[in-house]
């Protein structure tokens, strides 16, 4: 490999936002913000949803009610017939 053309592969922490679970990988992704892990400072990237947060794996999923949405539409638009 020539020197100087990829990037950085280190240790990374990243967190989720909504739950604050780290998980420690490694990856290129470039940060500014760090956190103290372990006795050591790493590279910290903040992130929306993980899987401890993500509703299909938590099992917080919403059932959708689509029977209802449609015929919330047809009542409001009608049917139309073709012709």
């Amino acid at each position: 490999m020539r020197n100087g053309i990829h990037p950085d592969y280190r240790t990374v922490v990243f967190r989720d936002s909504a739950t604050g679970a780290t998980y420690r990988t490694r990856s290129t992704v470039a940060t500014s913000q760090t956190i103290e892990l372990d006795g050591e400072t790493l590279p910290m990237v903040s992130v929306e949803t993980s899987a401890s947060s993500h509703p299909f794996w938590t099992g917080d999923q919403r059932v959708i009610d689509t029977a209802g949405r449609v015929e919330k539409f047809r009542q409001r638009y009608g049917t139309r017939t073709r012709g």
